[in-house]
């Protein structure tokens, strides 16, 4: 049964830092949003690549990273009340009759919104595969790119695959103490006896590695073994140069992610070298009420900065107006003095000094 079509006054596409502050300044114009994205959660490339590293250049803001930057953001948009579609992509656009545009995900969710705003940054993060011939039938089944629900990996043999903070996380979230669904086995497999992860999680991986609950393999995955369908067995060359069967029937591959142009090149937008030509008014694209702000957008003399993003994303919001409340004269008004703002965001406005 097809999800029933959701109506909305805009759409953002992407919950980045730039998504999200467009999210900020629609709200201020009373925008009610809607926000996709391809990951699970919120912060876009900030958190993929740069969750704990120093950000120095936010306005007032001299030091925050990647997640602190998007936890402060999503705390700003809280009494807006967007609603977020994680863990989709967008398929199509297009544009309708009635100037609608109309949007279908990979899911078959419907949007039709009077203004869209393309926030994907350098493309949509997606995880980098296992290249192992003929591998990818299990995918969703057998392979996963994120850790499923942990009851469905009950007296499974399963194998971690990755070095990176995600992966131990992983086996951490597997082999909890509370847990009461515990695979069969639960193996690491990595190229080396070496990985990139904060020092609390290595230390309670080692703690399992040392106890036995956890098994670690320094090994490449080159190939499979399966009967009637099923994955049955990963064939792995290991430090010795030996190739062996592993068992597993549950494979959780953390390689990383990598950004895809995706399915935008197909949406009509006039491009230029992969990004979305834009003016410089109000950021929009050749086609009317689609805008473009942050990464994925070009326009002489862009910067790729998320403080440029912002600027755009801003002038973007009053940009769309006209498509999303054409009889409503807007006005521009501070946060510092407005009752209606303060109402919108649920502070009590400041008394005058009698």
């Amino acid at each position: 049964m097809a999800a029933p079509l959701i109506e909305a006054d805009a759409v953002v596409i992407g919950a980045g830092p730039v998504g999200l502050f467009q999210v900020f300044q629609l709200g201020l114009l009373e925008v009610k949003t809607h926000v996709i994205d391809v990951l699970p959660y919120a912060g876009g490339q900030c958190v993929e690549l740069y969750a704990d590293k120093p950000i120095y250049d936010i306005p007032a803001v001299p030091v925050t990273t990647g997640s602190g930057l998007t936890e402060s953001l999503l705390q700003q948009i809280g009494p807006f009340g967007a609603q977020m579609h994680f863990g989709r992509q967008v398929a199509s656009v297009q544009r309708q009759d009635d100037s609608r545009i109309h949007l279908t995900t990979t899911s078959g969710q419907a949007f039709l919104t009077k203004a869209l705003f393309i926030a994907s940054g350098v493309g949509a993060f997606v995880a980098r595969s296992l290249h192992v011939d003929g591998i990818a039938q299990f995918e969703g089944s057998q392979l996963h790119y994120r850790t499923p629900p942990v009851d469905s990996l009950s007296k499974r043999h399963v194998v971690i695959h990755g070095g990176s903070d995600a992966a131990l996380e992983c086996a951490l979230q597997v082999l909890a103490p509370d847990n009461t669904h515990r695979p069969a086995s639960v193996t690491l497999v990595h190229r080396r006896d070496v990985f990139v992860a904060e020092a609390d999680t290595l230390a309670r991986v080692q703690a399992l590695r040392a106890s036995g609950t956890l098994r670690f393999v320094a090994a490449q995955i080159t190939g499979f073994e399966a009967a009637d369908g099923v994955l049955k067995a990963l064939q792995i060359l290991d430090a010795e140069g030996k190739t062996r069967a592993l068992p597993a029937d549950q494979v959780l591959a953390f390689l990383g992610v990598s950004p895809k142009m995706g399915p935008i090149a197909d949406w009509g937008l006039a491009m230029e070298r992969k990004q979305l030509a834009v003016n410089t008014e109000d950021f929009g694209t050749n086609v009317p009420g689609i805008f473009a702000v942050g990464d994925i957008n070009t326009y002489p003399g862009k910067k790729k900065l998320i403080l440029c993003g912002f600027h755009e994303a801003t002038l973007a919001a009053y940009g769309a107006m006209p498509f999303i409340f054409p009889e409503k004269k807007v006005m521009l008004q501070y946060t510092t003095t407005s009752p209606r703002l303060h109402a919108l965001l649920g502070v009590q406005t400041p008394q005058k000094n009698a």
